[in-house]
């Protein structure tokens, strides 16, 4: 239901954190497969992202990548999941996922995890790069997010690359990302306020919120 909801305001691609049925996140085959299927009933054609995080198996990347490879019998399979360099088993879970032929968001939280992607051998074959400011306050993200940004359009891996924030600094991020004409991203796992700092019902208010902002910076010459 929600999917729908944020496709009908204005969002092309959806992220989820697939849980189980005592509310816990999963990699788990059945588990995913239920979660990206019901999307694709709901939504045909919209893109479906997964979460890897290791805290899912704290910190056991041998047992994330078993349930991954897992997938290869799964009815359903994400189009892409975002996979973060600061993890542990970077490329060899991206080995596997190539393998099924589901595509590798990089998850790069800062300058140092920019320069692991780049020392990479699967770099050049991510998706897409997820340029993300976590924990920061808004000016410290905003110059991380440069730097970052400086050091991947100096490598030229012609991968298309996402800018997004977390908590206060997630709108002047998303912002940014704007005015840089990079793709971004918005939802609650951002934030749960709108740029007025007032909480919002839900993904498809804060989508109408960041699509409302694409228009006017459109707009101005």
């Amino acid at each position: 239901a929600d999917a729908r909801l944020v496709r009908a305001a204005g969002a092309s691609s959806v992220h989820l954190h697939p849980r189980d049925g005592q509310g816990r996140e999963s990699l788990d085959p059945a588990v995913v497969s239920a979660s990206v299927g019901a999307v694709r009933r709901a939504c045909p054609g919209l893109e479906v992202s997964v979460s890897t995080g290791l805290w899912m198996y704290d910190g056991d990347a041998a047992a994330r990548e078993r349930a991954v490879a897992a997938w290869a019998d799964a009815e359903h399979r994400p189009d892409l999941v975002s996979l973060n360099l600061g993890e542990p088993g970077f490329d060899r879970l991206a080995r596997v996922l190539g393998t099924l032929g589901v595509g590798v968001e990089a998850g790069v939280w800062s300058v140092t995890d920019a320069v692991r992607l780049l020392d990479s051998p699967t770099a050049g074959a991510c998706r897409r790069i997820l340029v993300e400011m976590i924990e920061l306050p808004t000016e410290q993200a905003l110059a991380e997010a440069d730097a970052v940004l400086h050091r991947l359009a100096e490598a030229r891996l012609g991968v298309p690359v996402l800018l997004h924030g977390e908590d206060a600094c997630a709108w002047p991020v998303l912002d940014h990302a704007l005015a840089l004409r990079l793709e971004t991203r918005i939802g609650l796992e951002d934030t749960l306020t709108g740029p007025d700092g007032h909480a919002v019902e839900g993904n498809a208010a804060l989508v109408r919120h960041a699509v409302a902002r694409l228009a006017r910076r459109t707009r101005t010459p």
